[in-house]
């Protein structure tokens, strides 16, 4: 089975990801972790991304193509895979396309998490952590029982990631509209964009995508 998940930052890719790895025994390919597995193990294509890189430079879309290619003939993904963060440009997606073909694979679905901006904002802008134990915590959603003081572990100290801050988040979603928003009705012409209520509770967003791939 391959799988692609879509869906602006913040709205849950990661955290639906990973049950679906659990779930479907699918591995779950990080373009960046890929790129930095490449560049380390001193591949040819890590070698030639590692030049980009040295430079500063975004990796050209072909070298990234190269890597996935080269990471799609271990053996983990025997039973499929699934794509976080890739295709991000229906450039992209055509390269990926002509690679599945190429190895005689198919494009099982792309699910589509769909969320509102607005409540997107407010969930990204909101959220903090527990510098200790890492427990997650929102200024509206999720506060600590006693303010200031994390419930699972009582310290006092929390983080808050620099760029979930309200401009960084608006740019970062103009960013999505603009480049891979388009990828939902290149899927949809190709009969593989599925959607689900991204706005759901975790759980409810995880039932609704076992739904989908259920029927595969």
């Amino acid at each position: 089975m391959i799988v692609i998940l879509l869906g602006p930052p913040g709205a849950g890719k990661g955290t639906q990801a990973a049950r679906i790895m659990a779930r479907y025994g699918l591995v779950h390919l990080s373009t960046g972790e890929m790129l930095r597995a490449a560049v380390a193990a001193g591949t040819e294509v890590g070698r030639k991304a590692r030049k980009f890189m040295d430079a500063g430079k975004l990796v050209t879309d072909e070298i990234v193509i190269d890597i996935i290619a080269d990471r799609i003939e271990a053996d983990d993904c025997r039973n499929g895979f699934l794509l976080d963060g890739f295709p991000r440009t229906v450039g992209q997606a055509e390269a990926l396309d002509k690679l599945l073909k190429n190895k005689n694979l198919k494009l099982d679905v792309v699910i589509e998490m769909e969320v509102d901006d607005d409540s997107l904002v407010d969930r990204i802008t909101g959220r903090h952590t527990c510098a200790v134990c890492n427990q997650s915590y929102h200024d509206t959603h999720l506060k600590p029982q006693n303010a200031g003081v994390c419930d699972s572990c009582g310290s006092t100290n929390f983080n808050r990631r620099s760029d979930d801050n309200h401009e960084t988040v608006i740019s970062r979603l103009a960013t999505y509209h603009a480049q891979t928003a388009p990828l939902l009705p290149y899927y949809s012409k190709h009969g593989v964009l599925r959607t689900v209520n991204g706005m759901a509770d975790i759980d409810d967003v995880a039932v609704q995508i076992n739904d989908v791939l259920s029927v595969l």
